[in-house]
């Protein structure tokens, strides 16, 4: 597995700019990965997530909350990673510490994935 960063940045506005910056990430799979993620069923288990809801609430109010939470929340998810996503920031700093997990993310999941490849055979480690 190959992950792929790309950073990039874009003004909107007209009387007052406002600059956004950008962190679009993207996984090279391969085959066998790709098929170990489908078996032990891993795309929609989440890498990163930038906030936590912490108390969900009740009835429809609660409902309400959970679904805006849920609409301005950013996650990364196996499949948003091999399908590739882009993750809008405030600022430079954000940018990085969001790059930062999901490298950190990313690296752990190659773990899983280099685990679930060696299941059912011997694995010889050189020391």
């Amino acid at each position: 597995m190959k992950l792929l960063l790309r950073r990039d940045q874009h003004t909107s506005g007209l009387m007052r700019t406002t600059i956004t910056f950008s962190l679009s990430v993207r996984a090279e799979i391969s085959e066998q990965e790709r098929q170990n993620i489908h078996k032990y069923k891993l795309g929609e288990t989440v890498l990163y997530t930038r906030g936590e809801l912490i108390d969900k609430g009740a009835g429809l109010l609660g409902l309400a909350s959970r679904l805006a939470f849920k609409m301005m929340n950013i996650s990364v998810s196996v499949d948003d990673l091999a399908n590739g996503k882009r993750v809008d920031c405030k600022d430079i700093m954000e940018m990085l510490a969001v790059e930062q997990q999901i490298k950190e993310a990313a690296g752990n999941f190659k773990a899983v994935l280099d685990a679930a490849a060696h299941f059912g055979g011997d694995e010889v480690i050189e020391l």
